[in-house]
């Protein structure tokens, strides 16, 4: 296992979902699927793993299944204000380092929540970290559900986006049948993986930042850190995460990969 410092994870959790409503109670195998979130959490062997949602009964679910859960205000526009509350109550000096797991995701990688935290700890030049993974299917690269991530020499995020990025100008051809594999070396595209590891004093100052305009073209929160100027470095794995729940055929994939 990647050694990592202490670190500290926050699971935001909300029920309020278009596409699949009260997400986080939805049973997968046996277990409401915001415990199993939790569950792989704690399996990284971080110092506390603690839910932070506005529902009461999310919070009660979670104090029946011995997950440690806070209650926070109905009223933040995003994850990130969430945690940042969460942050504030729970008490976190400003060094520590929490990783934000998404409560969607019932199959992350235990050891990716881990090298994440390291990364971070080793990286003092960034305020967060995050992962990617290579991008082989073209219809990933061309998919705008898809978030794409360019780095710099230092393995730094220069830019995510919903775009095609990089894009091969000198491609046979601009579409989702080109051969990713003939691109030039160095080039492959990179996937962006939704987990984050934060420190908490970049964490309580996140809700006074200003939301970036390209964050709101986008729809990326994670561009409001680039663009006040801070960094965020990548962690590259090249084992794609297991698939998060996001949709009803999403949601049977995962009880089908879990035999629930």
């Amino acid at each position: 296992m990647t050694d990592a410092p202490p670190f500290h994870v926050l699971i935001p959790a909300r029920r309020a979902s278009t596409r699949l409503p009260d997400k986080p109670l939805l049973d997968l195998g046996g277990l409401p699927m915001v415990v199993r979130v939790a569950e792989r959490a704690r399996a990284s062997g971080a110092a506390s793993c603690t839910v932070a949602t506005d529902d009461a009964e999310i919070a009660a679910v979670c104090a029946r299944a011995g997950v440690p859960a806070l209650l926070t205000r109905a009223d933040h526009p995003s994850g990130s204000d969430r945690l940042a509350e969460a942050v504030e109550r729970l008490g976190l000096p400003d060094q520590a380092i929490v990783v934000n797991v998404q409560g969607d995701e019932p199959l992350i990688d235990p050891e990716l929540v881990r090298a994440v935290a390291a990364l971070l700890h080793r990286r003092t030049d960034c305020a967060a970290a995050t992962a990617a993974h290579p991008i082989t299917e073209a219809a990933e690269l061309f998919n705008p559900n898809v978030v794409k991530v360019v780095l710099d020499a230092r393995g730094t995020a220069l830019l995510f986006s919903r775009a095609p990025i990089p894009w091969w100008r000198d491609a046979p051809r601009h579409d989702a049948g080109q051969d990713l594999a003939a691109r030039p070396s160095g080039a492959a595209p990179l996937r962006h993986i939704g987990l984050y590891a934060y420190r908490a004093a970049f964490l309580r100052r996140f809700p006074a930042l200003e939301p970036a305009p390209l964050e709101r073209c986008e729809a990326l929160e994670q561009l409001r850190v680039l663009w006040h100027g801070q960094r965020i470095a990548v962690h590259v794995t090249d084992q794609p995460p297991g698939p998060g729940v996001d949709t009803p055929e999403d949601l049977e994939r995962v009880r089908a990969l879990l035999g629930a």
